[in-house]
């Protein structure tokens, strides 16, 4: 590949070359099991599913039922190799497409592959060609499905695919959430013509019009005008254009407004109708924003009568022509909102440009059923939106030439809504987006570039019997310092820019350098220390007075969510003072909250108790070690008393010093192994453990597990408790569900505490039930 591209610089090949990413880009070529190829006019894109070879950290119990002495570990760590699947997809310019092949046999053509999967004008073009290069066997498959396909699987799958476009907004990008129906909805796809789609389901969908002037019009009248051969030039010639020169507009024809019939001046009366009258040279940048809005005018139009005769509201617009330019889809934007008086948004794909690969690939994956499983966008792996764009990003298009790319994640299990939730049309996981709040922006991700070295250095000490551990650490550092910058100046690279996706985009770095659990070696010392306590703390409890004990039980919960190694306050104390404990930490709560009184905390609190029992708590815990076992098990317990089941979800997956579910089942053991209230709920089948789904510090109630979905409806779940910063304040804060729910956490920030009007170590309490209703401490 490097050789290709070198070829790529002679003079005599120049006209032979293809535009190649680093070689680091194409990765776990040699493990490519399937792919299938879209070749258009001007780009290639190409898909493959590969398996990944990946470290995993694995807990382990050990037998204690042999007498144990002082300081032996409750449960051993190991990394092991796991292997997972993962989809590639990789778009790149092509101008000669023998050089593509080529790449192709090099790179991808294993002993195993017998068929390649194609679609777009090439497949059937260079069919022949294809064939002979490669020694495959082309497999054509239809445009227009794969491309619905494609559709279909990234609006399932890819939170934030599609936004709306504001070109004279604060935030230009404005990401929908996912839609739990996606289903109908009108495609506009803008190649060389337009095709108009209904899509009614993942098999039902039909062409419904069309138009021959498309982006093949814009490309071809643009040339004759301009003399400009290359798309991606004229567009730029339009971005700078005025077409009022050209353009003839209503208040030239009336000398202002026709208000009469509510058109305003400004309006177009005639595309190019000044160029008959005006005797001058008109510029190619004025011709160029004349005959781009001439087109875009006539595309929305169509898409806004289409979509009122077929009565839909969900109109997205794909192709070549769009290709994520800010004129174009500026453009379409202004024409949709003029015909339909702002009834219909015009919706844009992050991910439109692979929407072919994508269904070829499926195409040929049916075997394998992929849609059985869920995906997840991996950040590391994926470029941002407009990273190609050469207007919005040179630096970046300058150090690794024009492709992108997207990964995907295939998940072992199916995720889905809460049942739970109000109405999971409007529900949004995130508290603040960051891609609209400047301020906000701007102090998180300095918070994380100031977090890196910690991040690295824990990462070190995790691993320090494994090989380069400090040289994967350092190139962790450098790709996700990378994404920062990059988010700095393209908050709206990845959809919403949020806490949460900062989290998450730290996660899948640490995981692709193979550090998958940083934290399990403190996460284990402190599950360790803090069980040694737990009986005592439960006696401690039961002498007290039921109001006191309710209140100690609540104090207890929100002293152990301070312990968290993921908020710098917390850690800077924990790595100068290891011995910072559980009744530290309730001093540290009273000090902070001197209205932390009893009163205060039953006027929303005693809601849940005074009442009869909650048939069952799902409850979403949070840190490890003392938060866990000393704050959420006594909680757990008194609820077991009173004859409410109890469901725990814990992560799938390691995030910071978040317990897992496989470390959450050694410690319920044990517990189990002290005290009988456990011991017995769990032989009743009345306390149960399930995992989330989730492998961030944070909570999408939008994408859980489909066990626990199960599990809630089973039990006829009627309290939810999401506990700390990350699940209940930077996520879920305004989540609406149908039943009671109780939201708490310990700020451990002091920037979020005043922006809440408190101080670090202010506490969230947040009790709901069926109306806006809550008390915050």
């Amino acid at each position: 590949m490097a050789d290709c591209a070198r070829k790529g610089r002679t003079r005599d090949s120049m006209d032979k070359s293809i535009t190649l990413p680093p070689d680091e880009i194409f990765r776990n070529l040699e493990n490519a099991k399937r792919f299938a190829i879209d070749i258009g006019g001007s780009l290639t894109k190409l898909a493959y599913y590969s398996t990944v070879q990946h470290k995993v950290a694995k807990v382990r119990s050990f037998d204690h039922t042999a007498k144990e002495t002082e300081g032996d570990p409750l449960y051993e760590i190991s990394v092991q190799e796991e292997i997972t699947a993962r989809l590639h997809f990789i778009k790149f310019e092509n101008t000669y497409i023998e050089t593509c092949l080529d790449f192709i046999k090099d790179h991808l053509v294993n002993t195993e592959t017998k068929v390649i999967k194609a679609t777009g004008g090439g497949a059937y073009k260079f069919k022949e060609l294809i064939e002979k290069k490669l020694r495959l066997k082309v497999d054509k498959e239809d445009e227009m499905t794969c491309l619905i396909k494609g559709c279909n699987f990234v609006l399932r799958n890819i939170p934030h695919e599609a936004f709306v476009y504001a070109k004279h907004a604060d935030s230009e990008f404005r990401f929908q959430n996912t839609h739990p129906d996606i289903f109908p909805y009108l495609l506009i796809n803008i190649g060389s013509g337009v095709s108009i789609v209904k899509v009614e389901s993942e098999d039902k969908f039909e062409r419904i019009g069309g138009s021959s002037i498309g982006g093949g019009t814009f490309w071809g009248l643009g040339a004759l005008l301009t003399k400009t051969k290359r798309f991606d030039e004229l567009l730029q010639l339009a971005s700078r254009g005025q077409h009022s020169s050209v353009d003839m507009l209503v208040k030239d024809i009336y000398g202002g407004a026709y208000s009469s019939l509510g058109l305003t001046g400004d309006l177009i009366a005639s595309s190019f109708g000044k160029s008959a009258t005006t005797d001058k040279e008109f510029s190619k940048e004025d011709m160029a924003k004349s005959l781009l809005h001439m087109i875009s005018n006539d595309i929305g139009q169509l898409a806004c009568l289409y979509a009122r005769l077929h009565n839909l509201s969900r109109v997205y617009f794909g192709g070549f022509f769009i290709r994520g330019h800010p004129v174009t889809m500026h453009t379409i934007t202004y024409s949709i909102n003029f015909f339909t008086k702002g009834e219909v948004q015009a919706l844009f794909l992050r991910h439109e440009g692979y929407l072919g690969a994508i269904g070829a690939f499926l195409k040929g994956a049916e075997e394998d059923n992929p849609n059985q499983y869920s995906w997840g966008e991996n950040y590391a792996g994926s470029s941002g939106l407009m990273s190609v764009s050469p207007d919005l990003n040179p630096m970046q298009r300058a150090r690794s030439g024009t492709f992108d790319m997207l990964e995907m994640d295939r998940l072992e299990r199916q995720l889905v809504n809460l049942p739970l939730l109000q109405d999971p049309s409007s529900y949004v996981p995130d508290t603040v987006d960051l891609t609209e709040d400047a301020l906000a922006r701007e102090y998180w991700l300095s918070c994380f570039e100031d977090a890196l070295d910690g991040v690295v250095k824990r990462a070190v000490a995790s691993q320090p019997d494994l090989p380069q551990a400090a040289e994967r650490a350092e190139k962790f550092r450098q790709k996700y310092l990378h994404k920062l910058q990059t988010l700095r100046h393209q908050p709206f690279a990845y959809g919403s820019l949020t806490v949460r996706s900062l989290l998450d985009t730290r996660e899948h770095c640490l995981n692709e350098f193979n550090f998958p659990d940083p934290y399990s070696k403190v996460k284990q010392k402190e599950n360790d220390v803090a069980l040694k306590y737990f009986q005592k703390v439960v006696m401690s409890l039961e002498k007290l007075s039921w109001e006191q004990r309710q209140f100690a039980l609540v104090k207890g919960l929100l002293a152990g969510n301070v312990f968290d190694w993921g908020a710098k306050a917390i850690s800077d104390v924990l790595e100068s003072d290891p011995e910072f404990g559980f009744e530290e930490a309730k001093r540290q709560l009273q000090g902070k909250n001197k209205n932390l009184t009893t009163t205060r905390y039953f006027c929303s609190f005693t809601f849940i108790y005074l009442g009869p029992p909650h048939k069952c708590a799902l409850f979403f815990v949070d840190n490890s070690g003392i938060d866990i076992i000393l704050g959420v098990f006594p909680f757990v317990r008194e609820l077991l008393c009173r004859g409410t089941e109890v469901v725990l979800a814990s992560n799938s997956g390691p995030a910071l010093n978040d317990v897992t579910n496989s470390e959450l089942q050694i410690l319920t053991e044990r517990i189990a192994a002290m005290d009988s209230v456990i011991q017995t709920a769990l032989k009743e089948d009345k306390l149960t453990l399930v995992q989330s789904g989730s492998s961030s510090p944070c909570l999408d109630l939008s994408r859980l597990d489909k066990a626990l979905a199960t599990v809630v409806l089973e039990r006829h779940t009627d309290l939810v408790v999401i506990e700390g910063m990350g699940r209940a304040i930077h996520t879920n804060y305004y989540a609406m569900l149908n039943c009671e729910s109780l939201k708490l956490a310990v700020i451990k920030n002091s920037w979020l505490a005043e922006r809440l009007g408190g101080k670090i170590f202010s506490v969230v309490f947040k009790y709901e039930v069926g109306r806006w209703w809550s008390v915050t401490l």
